[in-house]
């Protein structure tokens, strides 16, 4: 008998013994069971996998739960709302003026992409961020990318940042360099792209790029090391300003211009081998120089600039109505010819569109910086004796009043009021001459006359009416004397009143800030437009300057008493320009007078317009034409509301060289040159004596010259026929 292997049933004992014999109901039952062994085993093994799965689930809910908190505990994503910017100045067209640093010393300057070269974008999108259009914040391939070459190189070959995260990490700079901080610029860039456009994402990466030292933004780099807005680049330019902000201390061009150079070389011969730009133009914008030093920010129109950011310092951003090239060429004349006049001599412009009363360029001073010709002080606004300038403004009333017109006849010859006899300033008289030919060679005499008869409170009062203020000495006044200077007005107020001329006779306040709601104001009353149309057709026949034609401007002098102030003030059919010359402390200037001085600059200034010159406006409605022999019997000669003669010959007197006058004689061991002595007034033959002995007698003129015998105080002597005299002391040397 063959033994087999000894069968085990499950829950019985083993051991030998015949097999026992299963009835059918059972067989089944006996397969169930053996069926149900290895279910039992999966069961378990699906519910150590449900149990790792849950497990898991709940450590990934945790996970996450932390992450979100940790997003959450990040606060809001920052959008720089906050952030302190530069002061700006600009100019009508946008053009920067002036910029201020922030409190911290930096220059951050807004920008935008409207501002900036397109080719810069080409350029920084291919280097730094192809898919920036793409992207929600985050680039997956370049962090990708970057983690491969990490891990192949053990060091970081590329930057998976994208500008996004460069804009989180200037928005909230941290020092570290850890996985943390990345992480961070990731959430704050996903986060920053929910709220901003892709074109306001680009705006802060422009305004906050660092290109080393304390410039901040492309506009700041651009001034700083090219001169100039980041609107029109060169590819070379573009190529250091893409460069810079990725090492901007080790590559600053100001200190390291060959790192400089070789980091911007780097950035073309990527675009070359990606094809972005031609090999040629790669050639040429290597062999572009790297700026080796920083350029002055921009500082055109420094006084107003520092005036209207006084005004509203709680704004960042200031517009005004001046013309950036047109400020840069009269501040160029100003400093030009204020060198050939002197050191201490100042010069002063302002350029007016007279239609809206905007002021298009404001010069204060000859230079800003220069401390000896005190070029902080802006003589535009200073109080100064306008000398003859103030003349339009009395024959334009004389003109209104309807006694004068420019062909009347006027008498120039010696005149008294009271103690006051106004002198010309040749010490000449031209005898009867027309209004208008009194007018344009600025005689003294016929001026006060119409002065006289228009009433000097009411000459004021019409000025002030038109929105100019004249100043007189503490308790004073108005007399006579302001025709010829006698009070004190401003540059700006000047230009004005002319600007009412060229207007036909109303003036509107000067601008000077562009602004969103402008004030209209209604214009004061100058002069009617025909005495005003009157004054400007006068003006325009005035003897020009040396080698200028004439014709084309209508204009007007002035010198103030002792040399002090020189003036010339002018308009075409479109703008208005004003110009002084003399010391900001009020010294006087021998020899400096406005047609010779000031009225040159004026042409000039003119000139630098860059635009033609616009005619005048025509004749208004009831303006009178003819000669003087044409004219209603009234207009023909002025007639004085009192002749000061009285019908007496007027009083003998020196009226050169005055009472204290220095004189010049000649060269040290040369001989004595004439003393020139003129007399006005007497009766018959004058006598002229030096220290009491007679030198000279005047007959039919009045005019002489003698010969003193040397240097020293020299007494003049003058005597007529009736026995009246006048005496000078004069000092010779």
């Amino acid at each position: 008998m063959i033994e087999g292997p000894t069968s085990v049933v499950p829950g019985r004992p083993e051991g030998p013994g015949p097999e026992p014999i299963t009835p059918a109901g059972d067989m089944d039952s006996g397969l169930a069971d053996m069926r149900s062994a290895p279910r039992n085993d999966e069961g378990r093994g699906w519910r150590r996998a449900k149990l790792a799965l849950l497990a898991a689930s709940v450590v990934a809910a945790v996970g996450l739960g932390s992450a979100a908190l940790w997003v959450k505990s990040l606060g809001p994503p920052p959008l720089g709302k906050n952030l302190s910017w530069s002061t700006v100045v600009v100019d009508r067209d946008g053009r920067i003026l002036r910029p201020y640093a922030t409190a911290e010393g930096r220059w951050r300057l807004k920008a935008s992409r409207e501002n900036v070269d397109p080719r810069f974008f080409e350029l920084l999108l291919a280097y730094e961020d192809k898919r920036f259009r793409d992207h929600a914040g985050v680039d997956p391939h370049a962090l990708g990318r970057a983690a491969v070459q990490f891990a192949a190189h053990g060091r970081v070959v590329s930057g998976g940042s994208t500008l996004t995260m460069q804009v989180a990490r200037l928005l909230e700079p941290r020092g570290e360099r850890s996985l943390a901080a990345k992480l961070r610029q990731a959430v704050r860039a996903v986060q920053i792209e929910r709220v901003l456009s892709k074109d306001e994402i680009l705006a802060l990466y422009l305004s906050l790029a660092p290109y080393g030292g304390n410039l901040e933004g492309i506009r700041a780099a651009s001034l700083a090391y090219f001169g100039k807005e980041p609107r029109r680049l060169t590819l070379g330019e573009a190529a250091l300003l893409v460069a810079l902000p990725q090492s901007p201390e080790a590559r600053r061009p100001d200190r390291s211009p060959e790192i400089a150079r070789k980091a911007r070389d780097r950035v073309l011969d990527r675009m070359a081998a990606a094809g972005v730009v031609e090999p040629g133009e790669i050639d040429r914008a290597k062999a572009e120089p790297v700026p080796g030093a920083r350029k002055p920010m921009p500082m055109l129109a420094p006084h107003a600039a520092d005036r209207v950011v006084a005004a509203q310092p709680e704004k960042s951003f200031h517009q005004m109505t001046l013309e950036a090239p047109l400020q840069a060429a009269l501040e160029v004349l100003s400093r030009e010819r204020a060198a050939t006049l002197g050191p201490d001599i100042s010069v002063a412009i302002m350029a007016v569109e007279h239609a809206t009363g905007e002021v298009l360029g404001r010069v204060g001073s000859a230079d800003w910086a220069d401390a000896r010709r005190a070029g902080q002080v802006d003589v535009t606004l200073a109080i100064r004796s306008p000398g003859s300038t103030l003349k339009p403004f009395i024959y334009g009333l004389g003109f209104e009043d309807g006694f004068l017109h420019p062909e009347t006849l006027l008498d120039d010859r010696p005149v008294r009021y009271g103690a006051y006899a106004p002198e010309n300033f040749d010490l000449t008289f031209q005898g009867t001459v027309t209004a208008r030919k009194a007018l344009q060679l600025s005689l003294n005499v016929p001026a006060v006359q119409v002065l006289e008869k228009v009433g000097p409170s009411r000459f004021t009062a019409r000025l002030a009416q038109a929105g100019a203020k004249l100043v007189l000495p503490p308790g004073e006044a108005p007399g006579l004397a302001m025709g010829l200077g006698g009070t004190g007005v401003t540059l700006a107020d000047l230009v004005r009143l002319y600007a009412g001329l060229a207007r036909l006779g109303t003036t509107v306040p000067l601008t000077e800030q562009l602004t969103d709601a402008p004030v209209v104001v209604p214009p004061l009353r100058l002069v009617d437009p025909v005495a005003a149309w009157y004054v400007g057709n006068v003006l325009l026949g005035a003897p020009p300057p040396e080698n200028a034609a004439g014709g084309r401007i209508a204009f007007k002098t002035g010198t103030s008493y002792g040399y002090r102030d020189a003036w010339a003030i002018g308009f075409d059919g479109r703008r208005t320009i004003g110009v002084w010359v003399g010391r900001p402390d009020g010294a006087p200037v021998p020899g400096m007078i406005g047609r010779g001085t000031a009225a040159p600059i004026l042409f000039d200034a003119f000139a630098r317009l860059g635009k033609p010159l616009a005619p005048l406006p025509p004749a208004p409605r009831g303006a009178l034409f003819g000669s003087t022999g044409k004219l209603p019997l009234p207009l023909q000669r002025f007639r004085p509301n009192a002749l000061p003669s009285a019908g007496t010959e007027p009083p003998l007197r020196i009226v050169f060289p005055p009472n204290g006058a220095r004189l010049e004689l000649a060269a040290d061991g040369a001989e004595p040159v004439a003393l020139a002595v003129k007399v006005a007034g007497g009766s018959g033959p004058v006598t002229v004596m030096v220290d009491g002995l007679p030198r000279a007698t005047l007959r039919d003129r009045r005019s002489t010259t003698v010969t003193p015998d040397g240097p020293g105080f020299v007494r003049l002597t003058v005597t007529d026929s009736r026995g009246a005299t006048d005496s000078v002391l004069v000092r010779l040397q």
